[in-house]
């Protein structure tokens, strides 16, 4: 078990805290904290540093609005360090790139959150002009054919075409799968959490 109390003598009042995307994976930025900065993210539900250069706490996103929305806070297990889970609602550099480290450090995987949530965004504005719109609006029996076909050309591709052919094939089905899902309420966290359950139950040998 991790500790449950920071220890706050390690770094002279200021522990490091590393931000992940809640929904990717991606490592935003690294910040410090100090007992009052872990007690005001914890207070109002925004990611709240000590700034070394300012000499004061500031939350996030205070001057710009790109706050950081904490989702869970936990210690390693020295005790040390902040692991905090957060949505961001913009830009985490204030060089305008999702993270401190750069636009391109989400996991491969992790791409699958951004772009389900970008459908999930679709859903709900219906951008005129939008593929995923016309998808939404076609209905759900049209979304579940573009399914289906594209599960057989899924299948066709593994049989007769060459691997190139196969993961494109393969990622037009896992795009309208996030499509058919998202029309019934439901998002590619709610697969995983399946997949985790039955796991668990019954671990893949």
């Amino acid at each position: 078990m991790t500790p449950s109390t920071p220890d706050f003598a390690k770094g002279d009042g200021l522990l490091p805290a590393i931000v992940q995307h809640a929904g990717t994976g991606e490592v935003l930025m690294l910040g410090y904290m100090n007992e009052a900065a872990l007690a005001t993210t914890r207070e109002t539900g925004l990611v709240t540093f000590f700034s070394r250069s300012k000499a004061r706490l500031w939350t996030k996103g205070e001057s710009s609005g790109d706050v950081l929305k904490l989702v869970d806070l936990r210690l390693d297990c020295d005790a040390d360090t902040f692991l905090v889970t957060a949505w961001p609602a913009g830009p985490t550099c204030h060089m305008g790139t999702t993270s401190c480290f750069g636009n391109d450090v989400t996991p491969p995987l992790g791409f699958l959150a951004e772009l389900d949530a970008l459908v999930e965004r679709r859903h709900v504005e219906r951008p005129e002009g939008s593929y995923t719109t016309s998808l939404f609006e076609g209905g759900i029996r049209r979304m579940a054919q573009k399914v289906g076909e594209e599960g057989v050309e899924t299948a066709l591709a593994a049989v007769t075409e060459d691997d190139d052919a196969l993961v494109g094939e393969a990622a037009d089905l896992v795009f309208h799968l996030m499509v058919v899902l998202r029309a019934r309420g439901l998002g590619m966290a709610d697969v995983a959490r399946r997949l985790m359950e039955r796991h668990a139950a019954r671990p893949v040998r």
